[in-house]
């Protein structure tokens, strides 16, 4: 046996494990209760990677010789190899106890304690092993780590200098070196530390990532995508590469490639919370709630202590008409950090929307003090309430506008839009539309908004739905009378309608819904091609309305199964009414009307959270709504009578008895005293009129274009023009 061992250990010095391990495993046969044999192939095993293997014979070993240190210390590294790190750290304890003088053991220790979190700890055990060896690379580099993680990022710089300092050629200290600068912002430096690395090792791609990462914080983003794809060439299921080229393609505005980076980056480790995060805020951010959510919902499921997660959670729920469980994922946040001001902002805005305006002021106070060069929770408290003059919220706005310099053109929007409504509150109607003019300036030039195309396709709709088609296509789709179609310009007081209609215990208001758009994106390309087309033949297009309103009312019954009416306020639903009409034929249409000049202000006024690219410009807006007056024309003059009733705010406004009974009438339902109390309804108000109809009737917006009239001559001459 003993030459076989002999010649075991010269295969081991020549670097043939496997040749070794095969002489080790045949003395084995002869020396089954060898301890120091058993321990070398449990060794030799993990270098192999068969970690279940290794695991058993160096388990093994310990119990025939407990007070072996090196057993203890290798039987950690690989029970912490397996992610048994309570484990691996008992038996690190145990090594220790035995040798405290193999500073190898401490620095195992340390990398492990490192990895449940425990970063000081760790750099206790580092500094233990450089105590007993001052040039142990390793433990210099991973020392570097355990201060990364404790933000001490000076110190860990110098801890991997002293690493390179001994060994100039440690790849792994010269990567995090590079990591440390970025972190330091420094990522100039940073790149030139990774161009040294890569020099050495052209096929480094854990250097290569970390260079286009910090390429991309020099703004070099071509270059980033390059090294990224050198990365990947070495390693295609890298997944920090795929995360990090993901993000490069979000900020090149190339989202579909940006979106399959992020989900090849979870194929390749499923774990991946960052790359989830980010797939979540991108889907959020492309407009498809749903996705971002179940994007969120997966890291959350790993790490739930991701509070950035959980407030963008709270976002898309709220996008998705879910108002109390975004409530309770800004919560989850706050919970984390009661002093996230992020969430408390996004939580202020919702507890408004739920009526709940005390709350909601309290939170968006509290944002501001805890972040005080945020814009967009002041933008957000002035939507709340009344702004008073020389207050010292305004103050801090005015300061900011004084020195805009280092704020995005996001916050530099929103700083204006909330010094125009503080302006006006006191009555200052010059410089508030001063701060409108230039902030819907900005906000313009973000948008792409293609006018001519957009006011063709309103005014193709008139020969798309003639009276002779509407007439000969009458009643033959979804006979139900349930649903309540609101319709008409932003700002013409179509909030006010909705909350009085829902105040009848018979109604069910859905808000801003999607469900049309839904419904007829779902129908097939073939259905979807007879619906503007006015020469299609009249059978088959009747089947297609038809299918429409049953595929609409079905989904009407999952938001609302037990009401007899349901509103549906998606304003733009004046474009669909002659569909509208021949797929729901019993369906009843309200048009919210204003004077235009008022409409428009109002318009211009406010900072949407959707898309309206034309109300940012004042002879776009009023060339809009002309093509709007137009449209509403044709369709009063081809709809039967009675299909569409007609509210004008004023008129509500300064008799809402007469207007609120004239339209619970329209909706065929008896008259109920609740609908004058509007204001005292319990509902979620998604929109920007959340605040206005918590309060009853008030005439003080009516006519107020005049107070703006010398700035409004590009509006009124739009609007005039023939």
């Amino acid at each position: 046996m003993n030459d076989i061992l002999r010649q075991a250990d010269d295969l081991l010095r020549q670097g043939k494990r496997d040749a070794a391990e095969a002489a080790y495993r045949q003395a084995l046969v002869d020396a089954p209760d060898n301890a120091p044999l058993v321990h070398r192939i449990g060794v030799l095993a993990f270098q192999r990677g068969a970690a279940d293997e290794a695991l058993a014979f160096l388990s093994k070993a310990v119990a025939m010789k407990p007070d072996e240190a090196a057993f203890q210390s290798d039987l950690g590294l690989v029970q912490a190899g397996v992610g048994r790190l309570g484990d691996a750290l008992a038996s690190y304890d145990l090594a220790i106890a035995l040798r405290p003088d193999i500073a190898e053991t401490h620095c195992r220790q340390a990398d492990a304690l490192r990895l449940v979190g425990r970063a000081e700890a760790a750099l206790a055990s580092y500094d233990a092993a450089l105590v007993l060896n001052p040039t142990f690379a390793q433990a210099l580099n991973n020392r570097g780590l355990a201060l990364m993680a404790l933000g001490r990022r000076q110190e860990a710089l110098a801890s991997y200098d002293i690493a390179l300092a001994f060994h100039p050629g440690y790849l792994l200290a010269l990567c995090n070196r590079g990591r440390a600068l970025q972190e330091l912002g420094r990522p100039e430096e940073a790149v030139a530390n990774y161009d040294t690395a890569l020099a050495q090792r052209p096929d480094y791609a854990e250097a290569l990532t970390n260079r286009g990462a910090a390429l991309q914080d020099l703004g070099r983003l071509d270059e980033a995508l390059e090294s990224f794809s050198r990365a990947l060439a070495i390693k295609p299921d890298y997944a920090d590469a795929l995360n990090n080229r993901g993000n490069v393609l979000k900020v090149l505005r190339r989202p579909d490639e940006a979106l399959a980076s992020y989900a090849a980056a979870i194929a390749a480790n499923p774990g991946f919370v960052e790359a989830l995060c980010n797939l979540g805020f991108l889907e959020w951010s492309q407009g498809r709630p749903a996705r971002a959510v179940a994007a969120y919902d997966a890291a959350l499921a790993i790490d739930p202590g991701q509070i950035e997660a959980h407030n963008v959670r709270g976002v898309a729920l709220t996008s998705l008409n879910r108002p109390l469980d975004a409530l309770a994922a800004y919560d989850a946040a706050l919970a984390i950090d009661p002093d996230f001001a992020d969430a408390l902002g996004n939580k202020g805005m919702l507890l408004a929307e739920l009526g709940m305006m005390d709350q909601a002021r309290g939170a968006l106070e509290r944002a501001i003090d805890l972040a005080p060069a945020k814009v967009r929770a002041y933008y957000n408290l002035t939507l709340c309430r009344k702004m008073a003059r020389d207050e010292p919220r305004v103050a801090a706005l005015e300061a900011m506008a004084r020195h805009p310099q280092g704020y995005s053109d996001e916050d530099r929007i929103y700083l204006h839009y909330a010094l125009a409504k503080a302006y006006a509150d006191v009555g200052d109607a010059g410089r508030s539309f001063g701060q409108l003019t230039v902030g819907a300036a900005l906000k313009r030039s973000h948008i792409a908004y293609d006018e001519a195309a957009v006011i063709a396709r309103l005014d193709a709709l008139f020969d798309a739905f003639p009276a002779g088609r509407l007439a000969a296509l009458a009643g033959r789709g979804d006979p139900s009378p349930a649903p309540i179609f609101i319709v008409g310009m932003p700002r013409s007081g179509s909030t006010l309608i909705e909350q009085v209609l829902a105040s009848h215990p018979a109604v069910f208001a859905t808000g801003e819904s999607d469900l049309l758009v839904r419904t007829i994106a779902g129908l097939s390309p073939q259905a979807q091609a007879l619906l503007d087309a006015p020469g299609a033949p009249g059978d088959a297009a009747a089947v297609a309305f038809r299918e429409i309103g049953e595929a609409y009312n079905h989904m009407l019954a999952l938001v609302a199964p037990n009401a007899m009416r349901v509103t549906d306020k998606a304003l733009e639903n004046f474009t669909q009414l002659g569909l509208i009409h021949l797929a729901l034929p019993n369906a009843r249409i309200i048009h919210a009307r204003r004077d235009p000049i008022d409409t428009c202000l109002s318009c211009f006024s406010k900072l949407f959270g959707g898309d309206l690219p034309y109300s940012y410009d004042l002879g776009e807006l009023g060339r809009y709504y002309r093509a709007y007056a137009r449209l509403m024309d044709h369709w009063r003059a081809v709809l039967p009578d009675g299909v569409m009733l007609e509210v004008d705010y004023e008129d509500t406004t300064a008799d809402l008895e007469t207007q609120a009974r004239r339209m619970i009438a329209h909706c065929g339902l008896d008259w109920d005293d609740r609908c004058l109390d509007f204001h005292r309804t319990d509902r979620w108000v998604h929109t920007a009129s959340a605040a206005q109809v918590r309060e009853p009737v008030y005439r003080s917006s009516v006519g107020k274009w005049r107070a703006y009239q010398p700035w409004l001559g590009p509006l009124i001459a739009a609007l005039e023009q023939p």
